[in-house]
């Protein structure tokens, strides 16, 4: 057990809080990317220190689903702040389907994505899979609230062949509404209730690679009570990631919420990319509640900068961040089984300018696979001087 507050093992109660700061080498791995991400320059990410309002219920139709894994770390016990939780979606704008399995279909959510506000589904009372031909591109000046809920009972898969959500401030197809598309409020994006399987953002362009089920740039995205299985982004490169989730610019650098969560969750569902099996970002603070990451795999080779003769990528198993300032922040989540070729099996966090830190509080780190360079933390790689606080949890 590394870091961690009070576990019980038996009648043995360990109590510890520290902020631990490595000894290892600064070896230029990480650098990061910056040019990837389209302008940010891996300037962006917040300290992710805002309290978020009051703690609020957040009730989950997918703890206990009849299809697969449930949504988020049953173990995970965190509260969550209001900013953090459901949007309300009493008063839809769109509903997608009319009853029954057959009048919700790919183009209709495409359709209803388009038009933004808020979306909900009524496809019939049991289970149903939607599959889109293409990505359901968010309109910048269809908000300034969008939210996609699926009531836990739907599921949007990109049929392995197409990313299945795209949300982008600064491209001018989806309507440039600021000056400032890096740093703007709107769209604020929330996707609740919801399965995200078989994306595919394999062959998207450099500047929108990653993210093989949700692709987001500026704005705000919330993640609530959903799940991930088996999204894919390209096998290698030395900074694309993000099978499931990969983000940029969030307004005034807040943090991307993602709450009650599962990426993967069991080995036939996990995702996999070149680097960040579940979530990658750059410039990105992220703050992830009692959420569960496992059987996710980095799959590149080569790290970052790539190695001669090497594609690169293979880092952060489960997560990949990278940037300046920023702060990686988990509560109640579990991070386990998640695989790397290169660095970080559990989390790659690298923060160019050494600004950035990671807070793990109430979480459980164990069973990673694969790689090297863990000059703080087992299965966590990144910069030595780091600050990593880790209280009532297990890293080992």
């Amino acid at each position: 057990m590394v870091g961690g507050g009070s576990k019980w093992w038996g009648s043995i109660t360990v109590s510890l809080a520290l902020t631990f700061v490595g000894c290892g080498d600064d070896d230029g791995d990480g650098g990061g990317d910056e040019a990837a991400d389209g302008g940010s320059n891996g300037d962006g990410g917040g300290d992710g220190d805002g309290d978020g309002g009051p703690p609020v219920d957040v009730p989950n139709p997918l703890d206990m689903p009849t299809d697969g894994p449930p949504a988020g770390n049953p173990e995970g016990d965190c509260d969550v702040p209001a900013e953090a939780g459901l949007a309300d979606v009493s008063n839809p704008t769109t509903v997608v389907g009319d009853g029954t399995p057959e009048s919700c279909t790919g183009q209709a959510v495409i359709d209803a994505v388009a038009g933004g506000g808020i979306i909900t589904f009524d496809c019939g009372p049991d289970p149903v899979m939607i599959t889109l031909d293409e990505p359901a591109r968010i309109f910048n000046d269809t908000g300034p609230e969008i939210v996609i809920d699926g009531g836990g009972l739907v599921t949007l898969s990109g049929g392995d062949a197409n990313r299945i959500l795209y949300m982008n401030t600064c491209d001018e197809a989806l309507v440039w509404t600021t000056p400032m598309c890096n740093d703007q409020d709107h769209p604020r994006l929330t996707v609740q209730n919801l399965t995200f399987m078989n994306g595919n953002s394999v062959g998207e362009p450099e500047d929108t690679a990653g993210g093989g089920a949700i692709w987001a740039r500026g704005g705000r995205l919330k993640v609530v009570n959903s799940r991930f299985f088996n999204n894919t982004c390209a096998p290698t490169g030395p900074d694309v990631g993000g099978a499931a989730i990969r983000v940029f610019d969030q307004f005034a650098d807040q943090p991307v919420y993602v709450v009650n969560s599962t990426f993967g969750g069991a080995e036939e569902l996990g995702n996999e990319c070149s680097n960040g099996g579940g979530i990658s970002s750059i410039g990105v603070s992220w703050t992830v509640i009692n959420s569960l990451f496992s059987h996710n795999r980095a799959i590149g080779m080569g790290a970052n900068p790539a190695a001669d003769g090497t594609p690169g990528g293979g880092s952060g198993g489960a997560i990949y961040n990278d940037g300046n300032t920023m702060t990686l922040s988990l509560c109640g989540t579990r991070i386990e089984a998640n695989e790397v070729v290169e660095h970080g099996s559990a989390i790659f966090f690298v923060s160019n300018d050494h600004s950035g830190n990671i807070v793990i509080d109430q979480s459980v780190i164990t069973n990673n696979v694969g790689g090297s360079w863990y000059p703080t933390y087992p299965q966590i790689s990144g910069h030595d001087d780091t600050p990593i606080d880790v209280t009532d949890s297990i890293v080992e």
